[in-house]
């Protein structure tokens, strides 16, 4: 485990300028240690807050009872045309259903119960991930409302199977920003885990925009706020011979390893988690990364190989 490696504990700070779904803020906040969290994506930012947050399992589960036995009704609601493709008209009738019944509720128990629909919603959905474009499958789906029941319950559980640190022993924090300009001080952090963006060019505001439509209202950030998504030349790393795509993504990449440099108090470490990517012919990622980062003047102590694959 990372923070064991990394002799972390009560009175450290870890940050995870990629923050993502907060897998790295929640392992922190179960153990004591305190953690800040960035990301530019409004949906990361939002499910990290909510799985992150302090809840009354026992209010949840008022909540949960009380808006799974109101009656149904059928409500006009102007969904977006990516929603009406996404989702069968019964599916969105729960949809407009739910997020009626919530909308009065204190904010975080509305929510605690947003990301569960969202969570709900994109298993019964006919769209699905495919790289860089969202793409649809019409097949037998789950009622939503069952759906909803299940992963709500779970979510609850999952709380109730939490240890809840006291009140003051722990802090974390979730921001929306880039990591390329941490709003960080100088030699602030103990130590960093992170998962950047692969090579892959994705623009995520498109992947996530099912997603985002359930958390409308929440900044949405700039194309250039996202590692490798820019048009322009470069001849970052020309000693490489790395394709154009590569050597954007890695000069990105550059400007992120200074800032964890920047920003890491004297012996911190990081640890992050990268995959190689496929340009033409396979870019191995973490050497490079590995060149970048003692060209800064970090010092890498290990690359551990834990997944194998091969492009055919």
């Amino acid at each position: 485990e990372i923070a064991q490696m990394f002799s972390l504990g009560k009175g450290s700070v870890v940050l995870d300028p990629f923050c993502g779904t907060g897998t790295t803020l929640l392992a922190c906040k179960e153990r004591g240690i305190n953690a800040i969290g960035y990301d530019v994506m409004p949906i990361a930012v939002f499910a990290t807050r909510v799985k992150t947050a302090d809840y009354d399992a026992k209010k949840l589960r008022e909540n949960s009872r009380h808006l799974f036995k109101q009656s149904f009704r059928k409500l006009q609601y102007n969904f977006p045309p990516l929603l009406r493709r996404a989702f069968n008209k019964y599916a969105l009738q729960d949809i407009a259903f739910v997020l009626n019944g919530i909308k009065n509720l204190d904010r975080e128990v509305r929510e605690f119960f947003t990301l569960a629909l969202i969570n709900a919603a994109m298993k019964c959905s006919y769209a699905y991930k495919d790289g860089s474009v969202i793409k649809f499958s019409k097949r037998p789906a789950i009622p939503l409302r069952k759906m909803l029941q299940h992963v709500t319950k779970k979510m609850i559980k999952d709380i109730e199977k939490t240890t809840k640190p006291k009140a003051g022993d722990v802090n974390i924090t979730i921001e929306f920003g880039a990591a390329r300009r941490l709003v960080l001080e100088d030699e602030s952090i103990d130590a960093i885990i992170t998962s950047p963006p692969y090579l892959n060019q994705i623009d995520y505001t498109r992947v996530y925009a099912i997603e985002e439509f359930f958390i409308r209202g929440e900044p949405m950030p700039p194309v250039r706020a996202f590692v490798g998504l820019h048009t322009k030349d470069s001849d970052f790393l020309s000693e490489l011979n790395l394709p154009a795509q590569a050597r954007l993504y890695f000069e990105d990449m550059d400007d992120v390893l200074k800032e964890i440099h920047r920003v890491l108090k004297p012996g911190g470490h990081a640890a992050i988690v990268v995959g190689n990517g496929y340009v033409n012919d396979v870019v191995e990622s973490d050497i490079i990364l590995a060149y970048i980062a003692e060209k800064i003047g970090l010092q890498v102590e290990n690359i551990f190989v834990l997944n194998k694959r091969f492009a055919l």
